[in-house]
């Protein structure tokens, strides 16, 4: 099997110069390496510039279909439950960043944006591993867990460490380290972005189930 790499990118919220910087980042590390792209998530909310981050993830998966991953999170969720019911519209403004994210597109988020995250997959898998936003319901087979589960599980997921048969890559958690939580049979790539840490890739070959390093962009207060 010719060699590949895939770079998994936690949750972005609204970061989009993080996002660019780690999309540098990326480029440079991978040269003419053949690699992969998968985004796990939460491209809105709480950052300043939501509306950037979903344009160029966007783009990315439109100009490499067969070589781009974008997954659906939590926050992409909130979104789409509050366009016909009121009290999840003012869970997502008043409590979970949705504010912002109306702001970076004047006040209206576009039928074509709202098109698109509907569409958006809430797990992926590649030969070694699993990719999904919050993670999965332990004692249950991927393919029978829920959506629910999938873009919002914490408890019992983070302390269970289960073997779900192949390595999971999720983000969701915040760490507010700044650093990756790398454990036996599970990786979160949450470095907490939005709140003023890192955005991390996580490096991963079709010959290793979990990462073979990170790369990151740190906020900067210069």
């Amino acid at each position: 099997m010719p060699s590949i790499l895939t770079y998994a990118i936690g949750d972005i919220h609204g970061c989009h110069t993080l996002l660019v910087q780690l999309l540098e980042k990326i480029r440079e590390h991978a040269g003419n390496q053949n690699h992969r792209l998968v985004f796990l998530g939460d491209y809105i909310d709480r950052g300043p510039n939501s509306a950037s981050v979903v344009s160029t993830v966007r783009y990315l998966q439109e100009s490499g279909p067969d070589r781009v991953v974008c997954l659906k999170g939590n926050h992409e969720d909130m979104l789409l439950k509050s366009l016909d019911n009121a009290d999840e519209a003012t869970q997502w403004l008043d409590n979970n960043g949705g504010y912002e994210t109306l702001n970076s597109y004047d006040g209206v988020v576009p039928d074509d944006v709202i098109e698109w995250l509907a569409t958006l997959p809430t797990h992926h898998e590649d030969e070694r591993r699993f990719y999904v936003h919050a993670g999965f319901l332990p004692g249950r087979p991927v393919a029978d867990q829920t959506d629910r589960d999938k873009l919002w599980i914490k408890e019992p997921f983070l302390s269970a460490n289960e073997d779900f048969g192949k390595h999971v890559v999720h983000g969701h958690t915040p760490q507010m380290s700044g650093h990756p939580d790398v454990r036996q049979h599970r990786t979160n790539l949450d470095t907490a972005a939005v709140f003023a840490r890192a955005l991390t890739a996580g490096v991963f070959t079709n010959t290793q189930d979990s990462a073979t390093e990170f790369l990151q962009v740190i906020w900067s207060w210069d």
